[in-house]
């Protein structure tokens, strides 16, 4: 099992709570699942069915991007065939 790790980018902070700049990291999982750990001064983490879920949450109309620090997850079935080519 592997995931896709993340970071929450805010240009604004709509609630005055979590302030700007990097403000989240995150990781989707293999099955489309999310966690997300907040950084502030108290610890708090959540978990998202997906990460349009998280968007929806969190995202502010555009206000929070989500920023990858990891490539795309490949299907097991993809990767066997780079290994067959490589």
């Amino acid at each position: 099992m592997s995931c896709r790790r993340f970071n929450l980018k805010r240009k604004e902070d709509v609630h005055g709570k979590s302030g700007t700049g990097l403000v989240a990291e995150g990781c989707e999982f293999e099955d489309g699942s999310v966690a997300l750990k907040w950084s502030s001064q108290y610890w708090s983490g959540t978990w998202f069915r997906s990460i349009h879920e998280l968007k929806h949450l969190h995202g502010h109309e555009g206000k929070t991007k989500v920023v990858w620090t990891d490539p795309p997850l490949i299907d097991d079935e993809e990767e066997i065939e780079i290994t067959k080519r490589g």
